[in-house]
Order: structure tokens, then C-alpha cells, then sequence
């Protein structure tokens, strides 16, 4: 028997990176009196783990529920980056709808098709937001048009392609239906979502059945599954079933089950057909799993989620300085923790090589950094080496991930820019004037032509250009690719670095480390400027005489170092070369620290 949850409505925000979503729901959040009037809200407060505060980007995917008129509107923020694809893709199975976010000056972007043309797959139908319409150089029809051409190209259908248009500014709190409306608030935009999108329907007299689409974890209470009932009734204390994707089944009850309220978990006795919910108290449960009652256990379909195209190798640190900064250094202490992440990242690998290293793949350099950068914050010390591509066979051709890069750049850059991308086996397939003096250059480029590219992108067009690339597919390998053009400055000894020796060392190249720095013998201390690699004494002290005064010292100048963040060092690495990465230091190290080793290295390859 079917029947309509009519006061719910699920739906999903997708949008290119820095369109807006988070800053849509803090906007929706607020004005649909969700805080109490003394309450102190933070700006996208749905940022909420310190990474994503830090770099105005959202990670992982959210839950967040608000009521207006007597609905319960559930909204389910997604990351922006094709990185954490993975996320939108099973997210989009919980929700009856999407809202497309599309800046009302870039119009559509990579990810803005990316994001788009998963939701056409799933069948859902998008409502289309035009946001920052207060920008001085907002083109709100010209984007509607490239919109609409994006759903055709895509093969949407009739249906998709009518899709409603509310123009809004996020930042600002208001929208509308047509630009010349007088705008003040998000009302317009809740009641569009009301009009337009489908109440949740199924059977609500059946047996339970809900696909667990993502995983939390509380100290207190363990593992928290979170998914949308899409048949029957879930209550507390109910006997159910858990169906793993291989077919196993185990038994359990429901200790505790939450409706989402606002930003909240609230307690509940029960929840229906089209409700997202959170079950705890359930055992070991992973993504993709189905919920169902145990007398009639049925499982669900998950969703295809595409498979990595980058990997690297975590290892245990074993660096002269290994053990002085982390609290977690040992190869099980690396195990137990990529395990973990496995439960919850859906587009992560992990394949164990030895004891001390393990392959990590996920879909780019940004998926694996945050990754990274998360580990080394709870106190992990590990090293990793150079980012590589994930090739696969193809009747017995190898076949390379492809990228379609998106390059925003002003006009005096682009020469510079496609002599750069030519050696890199990059193929342009459309260039338009953008706005405001920039030009829009597309291209298809292999995977591997990216490693490195962002660092000399951002030099080239001296912080001015805008890069953006998404996964378009595997084609025949595009043949040899040359490597980094400039050799790397390698400390000669173990020491503190000196003003004296860096005085020295800057002469050949642009150093990374500054004076007063601890470095050891076969650390990666600057790029040189020709392209082989040069040991450099950066501990070397002056000799004082009677006619030579350490006070002399301080007449030396050096030259301000190039401060390296952690993705600059797995861009800049080598392939003798790894990073090290622990709580309080990153450095890049020779995979030989030894002088004479990496000479014979060198003579074998």
C-alpha cells in the first residue's frame, strides 16, 4: 500500500566548489527560527570540523533538518570538490530532490556538471538557485542559459529540464522568483521547496528497509548509521536484521534512534517511510548495508561509486627525527587507523604492501591530503611518497585517467599558461572570453599532467589564475611526460641550520627551511636552481679569527624562504623523494639519506 509522508521533504544542496551551499543553509537555518534568540551562531556553521573551517571548504556531507509551516524539511549539505565525490554520490540516494546552487557570475562550472550529472542519474529532479545576485558583475539570465544548456547536454529529461529558478543571495539572507522582485528573505526559496519538490512515498505497512548511506561515531555509544527509511516503520527496541553488502546477516535491536532537529539529534520512539534517521546501539555497521526487519530481511542496492584514480604509500616514519613530535608512530597504530577511515571514506583503498607500508588510493591529491593533514592533527607520524595514477587494462591496452580542466586566467597569462600545458599532454577543447577581462580556457588532460601543475599554475599567473578539474575518464596512456625540470638543494649534515651556511646554500637555489631550523643529512632543504641535485652544508659555522667577528653575521641578508605547505611538498617530491609528516613538522626527505646509497641508486636506474 503506498503512501505520502506530506509534511517531509528531503533534499540535497550541490553546487561547483564556493558556490554557496553552506552559506544557503546557514541562511535557511536562521530564518526558519531554528536558534534561540540569545544563541550564538557561527558562519557556516555546517563547516564543523576544523579543516573545513580553516579552508572554507566542506568535506564531509551533513544532516540538518528545519521546520517551517508544519513540514519537516531534512537538508543534506555536500562537498563541492570531484575529490569527495564519493560523498555526494550516496548522499543523493537519501533525498527526493536537489537544490543546484550556481554563482551568478561563473555560471556553470566543472563540478557544477559533475555534481549535476549524478543527480540526473539518480532520476531526481534539481531546483535551480542563482546565487550572489548582489555581485556588481552578476549575469543571472546569461547563467540560466548555460544551465539549461548543461541539462541538455547531459540528457536530462523533459521533466528535468523544466525546473523551477529562485535568485538569492545567500550571504545576504533573501530571494526571490524573478530578479525584479523585492527581496528580504529565504521565504520565497522554503516555499518553492514545499510547492516543488515530492513528499517521500512507499509502503508504510511493510517490513523495515533503510540503506545506511553514511556513519558517524560517538565515544559513548560507538557507531551511529544514518540513512532514509524507505519502507516501513523504525521503532526503539525493534528487532532487526543488518544485510552487510556480501550477503551476511546479522541480528541486533535498535537501542536508540534520532530525528534530526536543526543541527541537533533529538530522541525519538519512532520514525516512518521517508524520515532520514540515525540508529545507534546496532554493533559493526558499514556503509552500504541495509536495515530491515528481522523476519523479513530484504536488502537494498548501493549505489556505484567510482573507483580511485590516485595513490601514494603511507610508511611508517623511520626519518632520524622519527618519534619526537607524534604519539602515534607504529605500523599498527598506522593499520588500525587507515582501517577506520576505510569504514566511512566509500571512495578510499587500502592494500597493505608490507608490514611498514600501506597503498592508499583515493579520487585526487586533495581526497589523500586532507587525509593527511586529519592524521597528522590526532597525533599520527608517517611518511608518504609521490602521488602517482592508477592505470587500468583495457583489452589488454593500458589505459590513463583523464581530467577536464577548466582554466580562468587574464589574457596576459595564457600564452604562458598553454606553453606549460603542452608538454603535458594536454588537449584544448574550447576557449571563450569570460567576464571581467579573464578567459576561459578547457582542456583534457591526463591525470598525471596535474601532479605539480597547481604550484607553477599559481607562479605563471603570478596568484591571479583560477584552476579547476574534474575526472572525465580512461583513455590510451598519452606517452612519456617529463618529470620536475629543477634538482632539490640536500642537506649534508645533521645539525641546526645557520644563518651562515643558509647564506651559502641560497646561492643555489630557493631555500624552504629558515635559521634555527634542526635538519639531518639527505632532508630536502630547497629547490636548486639547475636540474640535478646539490648537497648543501646549511650547519657550516664561520671560522672566527681575530679579524673575523661572529657579530659580522648579522650583515648577512637571506632572502625570505618559500614557505611549503603539505601539498606543495607531494607536488614538488620527487621520485627518490618522500614526505615526512608528523604533528609539528613536515619535511621532505631522499628516500637514501646517505650520499654514497643514492649515488649507486642513481648508477643501477
Amino acid at each position: 500500500m503506498s503512501y505520502k509522508r506530506e509534511n517531509v521533504r528531503n533534499i540535497a544542496i550541490i553546487a561547483h566548489v564556493d558556490h554557496g551551499k553552506t552559506t544557503l543553509v546557514d541562511a535557511m537555518l536562521r530564518q526558519s527560527n531554528n536558534y534561540r534568540s540569545n544563541e550564538k551562531v557561527e558562519e557556516r556553521v555546517m563547516d564543523s570540523n576544523d579543516l573545513e573551517k580553516e579552508r572554507g571548504i566542506t568535506i564531509l556531507s551533513k544532516n540538518t533538518s528545519i521546520t517551517y509551516k508544519g513540514y519537516r524539511i531534512n537538508i543534506v549539505d555536500t562537498p563541492g570538490h570531484a575529490d569527495f565525490g564519493g560523498e555526494v554520490e550516496r548522499v543523493l540516494m537519501m533525498v527526493d530532490s536537489v537544490l543546484l546552487v550556481v554563482d551568478s557570475n561563473e555560471g556553470a562550472m566543472p563540478q557544477t556538471k559533475f555534481v549535476l550529472k549524478k543527480a540526473l542519474e539518480a532520476g531526481l529532479n534539481p531546483m535551480v538557485v542563482v546565487n550572489k545576485i548582489d555581485k556588481k558583475d552578476a549575469r543571472p539570465d546569461e547563467v540560466i542559459d548555460e544551465v539549461f544548456d548543461l541539462f541538455v547536454e547531459l540528457g536530462a529529461t523533459d521533466e528535468q529540464c523544466d525546473f523551477p529558478i529562485i535568485y538569492a543571495s545567500a550571504k545576504d539572507g533573501y530571494s526571490g522568483e524573478s530578479t525584479d522582485d523585492e527581496m528580504t528573505d529565504m521565504i520565497p526559496l522554503l516555499d518553492k521547496i514545499i510547492d516543488y519538490v515530492k513528499p517521500p512515498e512507499g509502503d508504510i505497512a511493510g517490513p523495515l528497509q533503510m540503506l545506511v548511506t553514511t556513519l558517524d561515531h560517538n565515544n559513548f555509544v560507538g557507531k551511529i548509521a544514518i540513512g532514509k527509511i524507505v519502507r516501513g516503520i523504525a521503532k526503539r527496541n525493534q528487532p532487526i536484521a543488518i544485510i552487510e553488502t556480501d550477503g551476511t546477516i546479522k541480528k541486533t535491536t535498535i537501542s536508540n534512534l534520532y530525528l534530526y532537529d536543526g543541527l541537533k539529534r533529538v530522541d525519538t520512539e519512532e520514525a516512518a517511510i521517508g524520515d532520514i534517521v540515525a540508529i545507534s546501539g546496532i554493533g559493526d555497521v558499514h556503509i552500504g548495508d541495509t536495515v530491515t526487519d528481522a523476519n523479513a530481511p530484504e536488502a537494498l542496492p548501493f549505489v556505484h561509486i567510482d573507483e580511485p584514480t590516485l595513490s601514494m604509500n603511507f610508511m611508517v616514519n623511520d626519518s632520524p627525527f622519527a618519534g619526537q613530535d607524534g604519539k602515534f608512530i607504529t605500523s599498527r597504530h598506522l593499520r588500525d587507523r587507515l582501517m577506520k577511515e576505510l569504514e566511512t571514506n566509500v571512495s578510499l583503498r587500502v592494500n597493505e604492501l608490507t608490514p611498514d607500508t600501506f597503498e592508499v588510493s583515493g579520487r585526487g591529491e586533495l581526497h589523500l591530503s586532507i587525509l593527511i593533514e586529519t592524521m597528522r592533527r590526532e597525533g599520527f607520524e608517517l611518511q608518504v611518497s609521490k602521488p602517482r595514477v592508477i592505470n587500468k587494462e583495457v583489452d589488454g591496452v593500458t589505459m590513463e585517467p583523464m581530467e577536464y580542466l577548466t582554466i580562468d586566467v587574464p589574457e596576459e597569462f595564457m600564452g604562458n599558461v598553454m606553453e606549460k600545458l603542452g608538454p603535458r599532454k594536454a588537449e584544448m577543447v574550447n576557449m571563450t572570453s569570460a567576464v571581467n577581462g579573464y578567459t576561459r580556457l578547457e582542456f583534457v588532460i591526463p591525470a598525471r599532467g596535474l601532479i605539480g601543475f597547481r604550484n607553477e599554475f599559481m607562479t605563471d599567473t603570478r596568484g591571479n589564475g583560477i584552476m579547476n578539474h574534474v575526472f572525465q575518464g580512461y583513455e590510451k596512456v598519452k606517452g612519456e611526460m617529463p618529470g620536475r625540470s629543477r634538482g632539490s638543494l640536500v642537506v649534508f649534515e645533521t645539525g641546526e641550520a645557520i644563518t651562515y651556511g643558509l647564506y651559502n646554500a641560497q646561492e643555489r637555489g630557493t631555500l624552504f627551511i629558515e635559521a634555527g631550523t634542526p635538519v639531518y643529512a639527505g632532508m630536502v632543504c630547497g629547490e636548486c636552481s639547475r636540474a640535478e641535485d646539490i648537497d648543501v652544508n646549511v650547519c657550516k659555522k664561520k671560522q672566527l679569527t681575530n679579524t673575523r667577528s661572529s657579530g659580522a653575521d648579522d650583515a648577512l641578508k637571506l632572502v625570505p624562504v618559500k614557505k611549503m605547505t603539505l601539498e606543495n611538498y607531494l607536488e614538488f617530491a620527487a621520485e627518490d623523494e618522500i614526505v615526512e609528516v608528523t604533528p609539528l613538522n613536515i619535511r621532505l626527505r631522499k628516500k637514501f639519506l646517505d650520499h654514497t646509497q643514492r649515488k649507486r641508486a642513481a648508477r643501477n636506474k
